[in-house]
């Protein structure tokens, strides 16, 4: 009976119950696919291909006509704040809720009226959803059993799915016995070793502590460099989207507010949300005195600032009010005023904050507050004190125009 109930469990699991989070789409054998290159190309395969997704919950619009594509092979992140609707995005991925409209295709297929047993996907939670009397290694096994793999087939698929996610040693222990960061590599075993095309993982790390959260963050990012298998993974970290992501798609209210490669969105956010939202940064109002071409002159709190575009900005015109952003790291904080230097205003250093490899200073610059960090690069004393006038030079090309 024990076992019937565990069938049970696991044909709900990927059976298409709305009461279950999570999902995973694979293509190509554990161990056979070649490793994905850092950024796939854009002429990749489709793995994913949303258009016009719509969810509501009575009055609630969870998700507003979303399109996004993911590409075969690639590590693509789904970041943001609770409740804007990142995880509900992956449940209609994985089957386990369904559109009010848009369409939504896998590996080039239209899943509309597609179960969730019969996508080409799994889900890793955050709750590992292992089962909690059978051993590392049955919990691995289990759905290679349910679907009557030939036993050589299995030991061998289970052994290699075991030595990927290095859990080998531990195949007798039972759950009870595992620690968290065990626990989620068994639960990750137990995906892979279906050999999907696409992987959903929903906040996988959440339940880890700082350190273990960082070392399985790199094991996760070179898993899937290994397997060359497409990972779509929600997270509200910012730093852990960054690191592991090939692109990332910022959320915000049911919407995404901008989608682009990690460094792409930090150097050059395109709004207010995703500016701060993504570490932190100084907003400056400003008026445009002068544009032409690639570079722009602004009436701003500091004073007049010089700005260097893209080249990527909307049309921007000699009296369009605008926002300025600047991250804390780009801006030079000086001692001394520096000579026939533009972009350099003067401050009082009202704040300093010591947080180990790096000191944030806050300056009051007239009616303009200024967050300036610094590498503490020099053992003892930086010299610097409240109180004192110091300088900030803000370059041109560190200072991006936000459209909002």
């Amino acid at each position: 009976m024990v076992v019937a109930a565990a069938v049970e469990l696991w044909r709900r699991m990927v059976g298409g119950q709305r009461s279950c989070r999570f999902s995973i789409v694979f293509r190509g054998g554990l161990g056979r696919s070649a490793p994905v290159q850092a950024d796939p190309s854009p002429a990749a395969p489709l793995a994913v291909e949303a258009s016009a997704l719509t969810r509501r919950f009575g009055s609630v619009v969870a998700l507003d006509q979303v399109s996004l594509s993911v590409r075969q092979g690639e590590f693509f992140s789904l970041l943001g704040p609770s409740g804007c609707g990142k995880t509900t995005l992956l449940r209609l991925i994985a089957g386990l809720d369904l559109p009010d409209a848009g369409t939504l295709k896998i590996a080039g297929v239209d899943v509309a009226g597609v179960p969730a047993h019969k996508r080409q996907v799994n889900t890793v939670f955050q709750s590992y959803a292992l089962f909690p009397h059978m051993n590392a290694r049955d919990n691995v096994a289990f759905g290679l059993r349910v679907r009557k793999v030939p036993a050589a087939q299995l030991n061998e698929r289970v052994a290699r799915a075991m030595a990927t996610t290095q859990i080998t040693d531990l195949a007798a222990r039972m759950p009870a016995q595992l620690s968290g960061g065990q626990k989620q590599r068994v639960a990750l075993a137990r995906a892979i070793v279906n050999e999907p095309a696409v992987l959903l993982l929903d906040e996988p790390l959440g339940a880890l502590d700082l350190k273990l959260r960082k070392q399985l963050q790199g094991e996760l990012h070179a898993l899937q460099r290994r397997l060359g298998i497409t990972f779509i993974y929600v997270t509200h970290d910012q730093e852990e989207a960054l690191v592991m992501s090939d692109r990332i798609a910022v959320m915000s209210a049911g919407r995404i507010e901008q989608l682009a490669a990690p460094a792409a969105l930090y150097e050059r956010p395109r709004t207010r949300f995703v500016a701060q939202f993504l570490g932190s940064c100084n907003l400056i109002e400003a008026t445009v005195a002068r544009a032409a071409g690639q570079s722009l002159q602004a009436d701003t709190p500091l004073g007049s600032l010089d700005v260097r575009l893209s080249g990527e900005e909307k049309e921007i015109a000699a009296g369009n009010r605008h926002t300025l952003a600047i991250r804390p790291e780009k801006i030079h904080l000086l001692k001394e005023r520096p000579k026939n230097v533009a972009n350099t205003v003067s401050g009082t250093l009202a704040e300093l904050i010591y947080s180990g490899a790096e000191t944030t200073y806050r300056l009051t610059c007239g009616a303009q507050s200024l967050a300036v960090t610094a590498l503490n690069a020099r053992v003892g004393h930086q010299g610097l004190h409240a109180g004192e006038t110091v300088f900030c030079h803000l370059p041109p090309e560190a200072l991006t125009v936000l459209e909002d």
